[in-house]
This record gives structure tokens, C-alpha cells and sequence, in this order.
């Protein structure tokens, strides 16, 4: 079932990126030991944090006679929000934003974020982000941004619905909460079309946010809760819903990028490939132990069922239709990806 929609989906998607020139290599000088700054936005203590930080060790135990590798977390260098924007202009050279950052920007990415794919299992996305859909997307990321997607994306994995005071026990508790996101206009129209009203807050400005008050609650993970302990900013209620499969780009400015040798290319993305079926699983093993602190903490969870939540799935998916043209999406793709998940779990 998934060759055949990822074969029909990458038609569509590469119809208008292979059209356009590829990136072209900068005819530069070679440069010796280049500095390789990394910006990440989680904390120390988060899955992916400590992914890429395992990443950049590795790359430096390889080639730190050729490469001078410099990992910053916790938006000391820059925000996913403007990581970018500094990608384009030499302020750093690689960074790891989060799929909703990405999908800002480049429209077709905002695929895996619709109500389509709401409540949907790791399988199904994995299998249409690691295939050809994947790659057509990537081919259009480094088109539209000027940078090189350095692998496969890498898990952080389900997002939910958190809510500072009002228990979730259906869906119809959704309506009308104000509810933050990290960034997407996909995000928000899933939101919308859930009834809750989304709103834009950064990562590091959301605990003052949430004590400011005008929060109902969080869209976000087990892990990315229990990381930055958000039980003591007032989280108390869990609705397990899958909102959507969260992974991150590794992304490197094209400028950068190259001016490298051929070697030294292969074995930055052969260091990465490395790390990612690692990184996955501990990203699933971190969501799970991070689910059991929340219990401990005294977080309540309520988990709707597969067939409630395929239900609302195929509700919100025919309702949200008519923001296609608006999120910039091509009618026929999105037409394609609802017909194949049909009898999705």
C-alpha cells in the first residue's frame, strides 16, 4: 500500500522540484579545519539534544583534524524559529529544527502535519517519510532553503494535548481551549479543526507564558514535558490523542556545505545515518519513560481509543479540506494521501 501512494506522491511532488535547478556548488577555495556550529533549541536533558550531541562527538572523534565541531543546545546560538534565517546568512552552519519549523517555510512538508494523519501509528509515517514522498520533500527543503538535508529525519515522536486545569476526557472537552504550538500552519489548521484555538509561543519563553496565564494548555510531548518539567508550571492533564508524529531535519547551509570535500560530505552524512536508528528508538524509549514520570508526577492521562480516534480522524480530514489552497497544498496530493490511509490504523 505504501509503494504504491509513495510512488503516485512523489510524481506530484517532484513534478515541480525536479523543473528547477539544483543546488549549485560554490566554486571556492578549500579551507582548512572549517568551523561546524550546530544550533539546537531543547535542553541538555532532551532525546534529541542528546542525539545530536552524540552526533557531534562522533564527528569530531572522526574528523576533528579536519572539522572544528561546535554543538550549542538550549538556543544559545539561535531559536528553530530563526535557525534559518542564520543558516542562509553564515551565522551557523547546521541545525536540527523541528518538522513544524520546516513546514513554514516549505509548503509541500506541511503534508505529514494535516488532520489527515491525525492519530496515525510510527509505521505508517516512517514508511512514507523514509521513501520516495520523503525524498521529494527533502529535493524541495534544499531547493526552497539553501541548505542540504543531511539524512533521515530523526524521532521525537507523538505530540499530545496537555492542559494546565481542564481534564480531557473526550473530544468534545477540546472545544475552545487555547492551546500553545511550537509553530505551523498545518498545526494550527488540525487544531482548528478540532476546536481548539492554537496559539504561537517559542520553546523558551513558554514556562512565563503558562504562569502569565491565557494558556488552557500545550501541544506537545511526553518527553518535552518531562525534560523541562512542566508539571511545575502547571500541567496536570494528559489526552493522549497522537496529535501528530513530530521528527527533526538535519539541515546544513548549502554555502557551507559546498566548500567541503567530497570525503569529508559522505562522512558527515555517513556519521548521521549512523545515529538515526539509534536516535529513533531512543526517542520511543525516552517517550515511554518519560510518560511513566509524568504518572508519578501526578499528570492524569486519558488515552482515546484507535476507533475513536480514526473516527475523528476522518471527520476533521473531510472538514479541513477547504484549507488546502490556503496552506499552500496541491488538492490532488492531499486527495491521493486520503484515499491510501483510508484503512489506516
Amino acid at each position: 500500500m505504501f509503494l504504491r501512494m509513495a510512488a503516485a506522491l512523489a510524481a506530484i511532488f517532484l513534478s515541480g522540484i525536479l523543473a528547477a535547478p539544483g543546488l549549485r556548488a560554490e566554486h571556492a577555495e578549500p579551507f582548512d579545519r572549517p568551523l561546524l556550529r550546530i544550533s539546537t533549541e531543547n535542553t541538555p536533558e532532551h532525546v534529541q539534544t542528546r542525539v545530536v550531541a552524540a552526533f557531534a562527538k562522533d564527528l569530531h572523534d572522526r574528523f576533528g583534524d579536519r572539522l572544528n565541531v561546535v554543538h550549542e543546545p538550549a538556543a544559545r546560538l539561535f531559536r528553530d524559529h530563526d535557525v534559518i534565517h542564520a543558516l542562509r546568512q553564515g551565522q551557523v552552519e547546521m541545525a536540527v529544527p523541528g518538522m513544524w519549523q520546516i513546514e513554514r517555510l516549505v509548503p509541500p512538508s506541511r503534508v505529514f502535519l494535516l488532520p489527515a494523519f491525525y492519530g496515525l501509528d510510527a509505521p505508517t509515517n516512517h514508511a512514507l517519510r523514509d521513501g520516495a514522498v520523503g525524498a521529494a520533500i527533502n529535493s524541495a527543503i534544499e531547493r526552497q532553503l539553501d541548505v542540504v538535508v543531511a539524512g533521515r529525519w530523526i524521532d521525537l515522536g507523538f505530540t499530545h494535548i496537555y492542559t494546565l486545569h481542564t481534564p480531557i476526557q473526550t473530544h468534545d472537552d477540546l472545544t475552545g481551549l487555547v492551546v500553545r504550538i511550537a509553530g505551523g500552519e498545518a498545526n494550527a489548521a488540525r487544531l482548528r479543526a478540532l476546536g481548539m484555538a492554537p496559539v504561537v509561543v517559542p520553546w523558551p519563553d513558554l514556562p512565563a507564558a503558562l504562569a502569565a496565564g491565557g494558556l488552557d494548555g500545550v501541544m506537545t510531548s511526553h518527553e518535552t514535558v518531562a525534560s523541562a518539567r512542566l508539571w511545575e508550571s502547571g500541567l496536570s492533564h494528559v489526552f493522549e490523542d497522537r496529535q501528530y508524529f513530530a521528527q527533526y531535519v538535519p539541515v546544513i547551509a548549502a554555502r557551507f556545505w559546498n566548500r567541503l570535500p567530497a570525503d569529508l560530505q559522505s562522512g558527515i552524512r555517513a556519521t548521521w545515518e549512523a545515529h538515526v536508528d539509534e536516535a529513533r528508538a531512543a526517542a520511543a524509549a525516552a517517550q515511554d519513560a518519560a510518560r511513566t514520570t509524568l504518572i508519578a508526577q501526578g499528570l492524569r492521562i486519558v488515552t482515546p481509543d484507535d476507533a475513536t480516534l480514526r473516527a475523528r480522524r476522518h471527520e476533521i480530514a473531510a472538514t479541513s479540506a477547504a484549507e488546502l489552497t490556503a496552506l499552500g497544498l496541491d488538492p490532488a496530493l492531499v486527495a491521493d494521501i486520503l484515499a491510501t490511509l483510508e484503512r489506516a490504523p
